[in-house]
């Protein structure tokens, strides 16, 4: 919507007369791939000729300043994202800053001991962590992440106001409150077994590295690795017992595809500190610097974490005083280089 309310102002329309324009002049103006296109014209046709078009304030649309550019990077992008949680959040998984964790359902102990170890660590570490909320992996990692505080994103393959598993209902609310919740799927809309395999394609592109715990040779992790090597995300994989049937198709992304992970240290030893640095700074200083990106003043501030200009302010100058930020003439924020 914020799209063709910009396209609107262009062409000096109104936006009522731009939802009436035919598909073809719409693509021509816009340059959506056809795959977005149809969709739009889909819900064209399902809303009439004289829509409500105010958008509702949890649907994040393409052109807003915090969605992910990856995504439209997909073959098949998202129309729209439904959000539940911090939106403080969003600026950190718009430049793919978190690491995405998944992997079986049916995992093993070890591989469970793992996936939650690797959570709370990337917590610690200040990574938002993304995963699906799905049995055995994701719900692992979820776990660690909200155990140490960390920031958990949970991509859903079903509305955001379903839960599947059934039981995952306190682990589902938990993400929405600590973190965030996505989803793709309007709220009603019918969930399709294709749904939970086509959310981990967003799952991978808001990531700056995917880490697969535990699978077998066919399962929905694998095609999230094939798809992080193509979008040249790295993909790392927790070597796991030979012999487990659950583990054959992670180990054998080991041969060529992956670089192992014998720990969850060894992992931050590479990737180093993430966005929120939950362990310096505290979660709300930390939500701060994750809104800055490369610079933001306070009114960008106060747009972005939805915070009055009050509670900002003594927070930015902590965090000068600490040596994270730096304040620039105009007022402009940036975090310090380290």
């Amino acid at each position: 919507m914020a799209a063709l309310r910009a396209l609107a102002i262009e062409q000096k329309v109104d936006l009522d007369e731009l939802w009436n324009w035919p598909a073809s002049q719409l693509q021509l103006a816009l340059g959506w791939p056809n795959s977005l296109m149809a969709a739009i014209d889909r819900h064209r046709c399902r809303s009439g000729p004289t829509p409500d078009l105010a958008v509702p304030s949890d649907v994040l649309l393409p052109m807003d300043p915090h969605w992910p550019a990856s995504l439209d990077r997909l073959e098949r992008p998202p129309v729209a994202l439904h959000v539940l949680g911090d939106r403080g959040l969003l600026p950190s998984l718009a430049r793919r800053h978190a690491i995405a964790v998944v992997g079986t359902r049916a995992a093993s102990s070890h591989g469970l001991a793992m996936a939650e170890r690797l959570g709370s660590c990337l917590a610690e570490a200040g990574w938002p962590v993304l995963s699906g909320l799905a049995e055995g992996i994701d719900a692992a990692v979820h776990r660690g992440c909200l155990s140490a505080g960390g920031a958990p994103v949970a991509v859903l393959g079903t509305p955001l106001n379903r839960t599947y598993p059934s039981h995952h209902v306190a682990l589902q609310h938990a993400v929405g409150v600590q973190g965030v919740l996505l989803s793709e799927l309007r709220p009603g809309q019918r969930v399709l077994p294709g749904h939970f395999a086509a959310r981990n394609r967003l799952i991978v592109a808001m990531a700056a590295a995917l880490v697969v715990v535990e699978c077998p040779e066919r399962s929905g992790a694998l095609i999230s690795a094939r798809l992080a090597h193509s979008l040249q995300c790295p993909v790392w994989v927790i070597p796991a017992d030979a012999s487990r049937w659950s583990a054959r198709g992670s180990n054998r992304l080991l041969r060529n595809q992956a670089t192992a992970l014998l720990s969850p240290e060894d992992l931050i030893d590479h990737i180093g500190a993430g966005p929120w640095q939950l362990d310096a700074v505290g979660a709300d200083k930390a939500g701060v610097l994750a809104a800055l990106g490369d610079g933001a003043n306070l009114d960008e501030l106060v747009s972005t974490l939805n915070r009055p200009a009050a509670s900002l302010m003594p927070e930015l100058v902590s965090l000068e005083l600490s040596g994270r930020v730096v304040c620039e003439s105009g007022f402009r924020w940036k975090p310090a280089q380290r």
